[in-house]
């Protein structure tokens, strides 16, 4: 038990000797190529339940990349690929229902969901808005994300840089040809909320 207890608070020491505070200054020392952590990041969409809630649900399977280019931020890109079978609302009949039939997600004919950027805008010291090309479903659409850069530091578990983001954004799920149940009280506006976390390649 003396031996599990000191292992514990030696790996204890270790990551806490490791962590340091995000710093949101850009500079150039934070440019380059950087790999998106699924294991650190989320994608939750809501939707309006009859009114009733906002029926929340996510994706788990995510991947993408970021060049990040802090000292002219507009030329930066991001490009992220989702997997729509990945579908998580915590019924797994139903994930199954949403990310295979062709009334939903059709995962069998359109496997990814991606969106690329275009456009990065400051609107603050570290916030800003994205626009990009959301493809979902077979159709392209322009998507505005509002973005928090939540700084540069340290991840456990891996030796580079580590860049952290909030986004949030809206979108019309008919735009995607998406419209069942829109008949039986299910919204067509979804809201997005993302979390993500870059590694430096």
């Amino acid at each position: 038990m003396k031996i599990q207890t000191l292992l514990i608070a030696f790996v204890t020491f270790l990551l806490v000797s490791c962590y340091t505070p995000p710093n949101i200054e850009r500079t150039d020392a934070l440019a380059g190529n950087y790999q998106l952590d699924p294991s650190h990041t989320s994608i939750v969409w809501r939707v309006s339940h009859v009114g009733l809630s906002n029926y929340t649900a996510r994706f788990n399977t995510i991947n993408g990349t970021l060049v990040f280019d802090p000292l002219s931020p507009k030329q930066s890109k991001v490009d992220i690929i989702i997997d729509p079978a990945s579908i998580s609302t915590g019924d797994t009949d139903f994930d199954e229902t949403i990310g295979q039939r062709s009334s939903y997600f059709n995962a069998g004919k359109y496997p990814e969901i991606r969106f690329i950027s275009r456009t990065i805008s400051l609107t603050g010291e570290n916030t800003g808005i994205i626009v990009g090309d959301l493809t979902f479903r077979g159709i392209s659409k322009s998507l505005r994300l509002n973005v928090k850069f939540n700084g540069a530091g340290k991840s456990f578990g891996h030796k580079g840089k580590t860049l952290g983001f909030s986004a949030t954004g809206t979108l019309s799920r008919s735009d995607f040809g998406l419209s069942t149940l829109s008949n039986f009280g299910i919204g067509d506006e979804i809201s997005l909320r993302i979390e993500a976390e870059f590694n430096e390649k």
